[in-house]
């Protein structure tokens, strides 16, 4: 399991929507109601990371920050409907590391989320894991599961594996392919590229003449499906 991010905001559906979506990618998430609450539960299980709304009944996002600032240094996100600058600055000068304006998409929230992590130094190569249904690709050190059973890929089936999940829903044709795992493209090698990509359905597709991960876009190349 990754990294601990509480999140802390009165609306019951943000909370589970941030909390399902940052389970997917890793992380492991509590949330709480209020202030008061949360500031029980970041002394209990000692968060890396807080997505704090501002605006909470019986203890507001300022308070905590006033509060639970002097107890840890933990990173700091604000959740904020409010656009007016002096409640930005506030946040920022009580100790927040980065604010988020509500509606945001789940893909900005995690890019902000690991950035904060990067730059307070908690990031870790949990972090950097890929993950689509049960396929688990870190980066770090080259190795991929899928339902936590080691997969024995070659050097380029892992590349290209990677190029493909870091983009889904990306058309890669045959000569991208070539041209970044190769760095030069030869057009009388394009069919290699299938061969690999048979090679590769193989080993981590459920049903590699039916595949779920990778697809065919016929005339073009292919694609990764991130919605598996």
């Amino acid at each position: 399991m990754g990294k601990t991010i509480l999140v802390v905001d009165d609306s019951e559906s943000l909370r589970k929507m941030v909390k399902s979506y940052l389970e997917q990618e890793g992380f492991r998430v509590l949330t709480a109601i209020n202030g008061r609450e949360a500031i029980f539960l970041a002394r209990d299980e000692k968060p890396d990371l807080i997505l704090l709304d501002i605006m909470m009944p019986e203890l507001s996002g300022y308070e905590f920050m006033r509060i639970y600032s002097k107890e840890a240094d933990t990173p700091i996100i604000l959740l904020t409907a409010r656009l007016e600058e002096t409640d930005k600055v506030l946040g920022l000068e009580l100790g927040a590391d980065d604010y988020i304006t509500k509606p945001f998409s789940p893909r900005e929230l995690t890019a902000r989320v690991r950035a904060v992590l990067r730059r307070s130094g908690k990031q870790d190569s949990e972090l950097n894991i890929i993950r689509a249904g049960e396929i688990e690709l870190n980066p770090d050190n080259r190795l991929v599961t899928i339902a936590g059973q080691l997969v024995d890929l070659t050097a380029l089936e892992f590349d290209l594996l990677a190029m493909l999940m870091t983009s889904p829903g990306r058309v890669y044709s045959r000569l991208d392919l070539l041209r970044k795992l190769q760095g030069v493209a030869y057009e009388g090698y394009e069919r290699n590229i299938d061969v690999h990509i048979r090679h590769l359905r193989v080993k981590i597709e459920p049903d590699s003449a039916n595949p779920r991960y990778i697809q065919t876009v016929y005339g073009v190349g292919y694609r990764f499906s991130g919605d598996s």
